[in-house]
């Protein structure tokens, strides 16, 4: 239970945490429902960017199939998808400058983004977030952004009942200052919890009630992604590119994306598998470097970067999946790992759980007015669609990456596509963090220096983020023990922090004495969550800062 304060309490029917396309998606639904039985019904979706949008990352090429379920009319209500995928191409980089292209016989089927019986599209994920709050608040609901969930409110029966919203107006040292504003108890029958990959208070919920008993170790990746503005003659709306190899090794997995959107604007990224073992690696340069390669740097030659940002996703899929359910409420999305990484698609998954689960929340309080039990029938609903059968048919997907290698791991899982998925299922039981090897073990990589042109430095990447906190807060990143970074982490692993975080939030500096010093430049931090992952020691708990803080995305 949250301490001992005097909080304004508000009583709804049902909580939602996070504004993502889960979260949403569940909002919407809940009060369709709710129309359609002519019920009175409140729902309220708190959300910590300081707009709706703000927080959201994704590649995306999106499949419209829960879209077209929720709003079957969601052409004419104006939703934002105006780019088809036209065109399809996947890469295997093989060096700096050679590449070979895969025909589409030898591309896994699930990773194909045009024919078929459905059309995708090139989007915006947080422009799709924000038309469809706008949808939810047409229905009635209530959105709140720059509102922090903190921790969940659990009775002495060890029923969740909602949530704490973050203090506001607390000085570094924790004591209140000039407008200090408690945060409010959001009473609910059911929290629906849906904060994206690695959610804290998930995080908290799946240790607490131990939702993954019996379950893989989850797994990550680190998406990193830019915007571009680009030449008209560079721009091709609608072609999709994908790939892997070079500049990661064989023993790092991960891939590539360049998607051509509207507006003579092109996004491209880089995920990379949080598995990888070298702490001497790091991410977002590899990130810079791979856009030099001439399969991507030809469009965006002559562009403008005009937006940067990471987020880490979460891919482990059906072995990883935890239980979703527990006295109270749900885990949905990517809080739960719902994303079908066989597809590098995760927002229409995401979006059908949120569905299943408020058919099941809304049955529920059909049939008792107090709320709070278990939503035992939520597992057979959830089973029985077409995105839990998605996520069952590439369950070998990513753990046979990691364990017989891009190359090898690709050709399994074609084979096992050709063969309906006969193949024995492939597991990876070893955590993201415990993958990291000692650095003794691993040479220095020397990154080349970025250009200023194709490839850019942290620092100006994170003035793209346009990210921005309140200084004078408590540190959001919270270490259990001090001294592990320096005492632990810097002799074994040569504090790999300094190099895993894509905006420069760790240091390693030297204090007046000149002895090194473990900085936390928190201001930077863009809610990626890669330290709360890939820590070795598992030293490092991200937590949410004050509401409004982070990323303010754009059109990402």
């Amino acid at each position: 239970m949250t301490e001992q304060i005097e909080r304004d309490s508000m009583e709804f029917d049902v909580v939602i945490v996070g504004a993502g396309p889960s979260g949403l998606a569940s909002a919407c639904r809940l009060m369709q429902q709710a129309h359609e039985a002519e019920q009175e019904l409140t729902v309220c979706v708190v959300e910590k960017g300081s707009e709706v949008g703000a927080h959201i990352l994704s590649g995306a090429v999106f499949e419209p199939r829960a879209l077209q379920e929720l709003f079957p009319d969601w052409e004419a209500r104006g939703a934002p998808l105006t780019t088809p995928a036209v065109r399809d191409e996947l890469y295997l980089l093989k060096d700096a400058e050679k590449a070979q292209k895969l025909p589409n016989a030898l591309v896994p089927k699930t990773m194909h983004n045009t024919g078929g019986d459905q059309t995708r599209y090139v989007i915006s994920a947080g422009n799709l977030c924000r038309w469809l709050a706008e949808q939810a608040e047409e229905l009635g609901v209530e959105v709140f952004p720059g509102f922090a969930a903190q921790e969940a409110l659990v009775d002495d029966a060890g029923i969740v009942r909602g949530i704490v919203t973050g203090d506001m107006g607390v000085a570094a040292d924790g004591q209140p200052k000039d407008g200090h504003m408690p945060g409010m108890e959001l009473r609910a029958k059911y929290t629906l919890f849906a904060e994206g990959a690695r959610g804290h208070i998930g995080k908290q919920l799946i240790s607490r009630f131990d939702l993954d008993a019996g379950r893989d170790p989850q797994h990550y990746g680190l998406g990193l992604k830019e915007l571009w503005d680009v030449p008209t003659d560079k721009h091709e709306p609608g072609l999709v590119l994908h790939g892997s190899g070079w500049p990661l090794d064989t023993s790092t997995h991960g891939g590539w994306f360049l998607y051509h959107a509207e507006n003579q604007q092109v996004v491209v990224g880089l995920i990379l598998d949080l598995s990888y073992q070298n702490p001497y690696l790091s991410p977002f340069d590899e990130f810079q470097r791979m856009k030099h390669h001439p399969v991507l740097k030809q469009y965006l030659e002559g562009g403008s970067r005009v937006a940067y940002g990471a987020r880490a996703i979460t891919k482990g899929g059906l072995n990883c999946l935890p239980k979703m359910t527990f006295p109270g409420g749900l885990l949905i999305g990517c809080d739960a790992g719902t994303l079908n990484f066989a597809k590098i698609k995760g927002l229409h998954t995401a979006m059908k759980s949120g569905m299943v689960a408020a058919e099941s929340v809304f049955e529920a309080l059909g049939e008792s007015d107090e709320g709070g039990a278990e939503l035992t029938d939520f597992e057979g609903k959830w089973q029985a669609s077409w995105a839990y059968r998605e996520l069952a048919e590439s369950a070998s997907f990513g753990p046979a990456i990691h364990k017989y290698g891009t190359v090898g791991g690709g050709a399994y899982n074609v084979l096992d596509q050709l063969l309906g998925g006969k193949l024995p299922t492939v597991h990876d039981t070893t955590a993201d963090h415990a993958a990291l090897e000692p650095a003794a073990q691993h040479e220095k990589i020397d990154y080349p220096k970025p250009d200023g042109v194709i490839s850019f430095d942290k620092p100006s990447s994170v003035f793209l983020s346009n990210t921005n906190h309140e200084e004078e807060q408590p540190c959001h990143l919270r270490l259990s023990d001090p001294e592990l970074p320096i005492r632990d982490n810097l002799p074994e692993y040569a504090e790999p922090a300094q190099r895993y975080c894509p905006v420069g939030v760790y240091e390693v500096v030297e204090d007046d004495a000149g002895k090194p010093m473990f900085q936390i430049n928190f201001q930077n931090c863009i809610h990626c969550k890669t330290c709360d992952i890939k820590d070795p020691a598992q030293n490092i708990t991200w937590v949410a800062p004050e509401g409004g803080g982070g990323p303010n995305y754009p059109n990402m």
